[in-house]
C-alpha cells in the first residue's frame, strides 16, 4: 500500500488559530498571512502534553469512583455516598433510566475516553501503521464526545439533588465529585492538545 499523501507532504501548514492553509515557505517560523499567528508543521509538544494529561486523568479516575461524591447529613446520622452507591440507590427507588444515565455519563463514558486518548498517543508515538482511519474516526468521536463533557458532571450534580429533595437532608460535595470534575477538564484538554495529523505521519 502506498504511503499517504498529507498536507505535511504537499508543503502545506495549517493555522491553529484561523483554520486557514497555508503554504510553507523557506521561514524557520512562518506566521499565517491572515491573523499572524506562529505556523507549526504539528501541535508543539503534543504527545507530550496529551500523555501527561491523560496519565493525570487515569490517576483522578479511581478516586472519583472510590471517594465519596456527595455527603448527606441529616437529623438521625451522616452517610455519605459514592457514584456507583448512588446509582444502586437510583435503581432500589425505581428511577432506572436516571441510573443508567448517571452510569454510562459518570463512569463509562470517562473510562471509554481515557483508554481511547490514550491508544492514540501510543500509536501516534510507535508510528503505527495500521488502521489509521479508524484511528482518526476513534479521535473525531473523542472530541465529538468532549463538546458534551459537562453531561458528566450535569449527571453528578442531578445525582446530589435527587438525594436531597428525596431525603430532605443537607447534602454537601465531597473529595471524589472534585476528582471527577478534574477528570472531565483533563480529558478534555487532552483530546484539545492532540494533534491528529501524527496518526497519518510516517515513523
Amino acid at each position: 500500500m502506498s504511503a499517504a499523501l498529507t498536507g505535511l507532504k504537499l508543503g502545506l501548514l495549517y493555522c491553529q488559530q484561523c483554520h486557514s492553509t497555508v503554504r510553507a515557505g523557506s521561514i524557520a517560523y512562518p506566521r499565517c498571512p491572515r491573523c499572524h499567528a506562529h505556523l507549526h508543521r504539528r501541535k508543539p509538544h503534543s504527545l507530550a502534553l496529551t500523555a501527561a494529561l491523560v496519565a493525570c486523568a487515569a490517576a483522578l479516575y479511581i478516586p472519583a469512583n472510590l471517594l465519596p461524591v456527595m455527603i448527606t447529613r441529616s437529623l438521625i446520622d451522616d452517610e455519605q455516598d459514592t457514584i456507583m452507591s448512588g446509582v444502586i440507590v437510583l435503581l432500589q427507588s425505581g428511577s432506572w433510566p436516571i441510573a443508567v444515565l448517571v452510569f454510562i455519563a459518570s463512569i463509562v463514558v470517562p473510562l471509554l475516553k481515557i483508554l481511547a486518548l490514550a491508544i492514540l498517543v501510543y500509536t501516534s508515538w510507535r508510528g503505527s501503521q495500521r488502521h489509521r482511519l479508524q484511528r482518526s474516526e476513534l479521535y473525531r468521536m473523542v472530541e465529538f464526545i468532549g463538546r458534551w463533557s459537562m453531561l458528566d458532571v450535569y449527571a453528578v450534580s442531578l445525582l446530589v439533588a435527587l438525594v436531597q429533595i428525596r431525603s430532605l437532608a443537607l447534602v454537601s460535595v465531597g473529595w471524589g465529585a472534585l476528582c471527577f470534575a478534574s477528570v472531565v477538564i483533563l480529558t478534555t484538554v487532552a483530546a484539545r492538545t492532540f494533534d491528529e495529523r501524527l496518526v497519518w505521519d510516517e515513523v
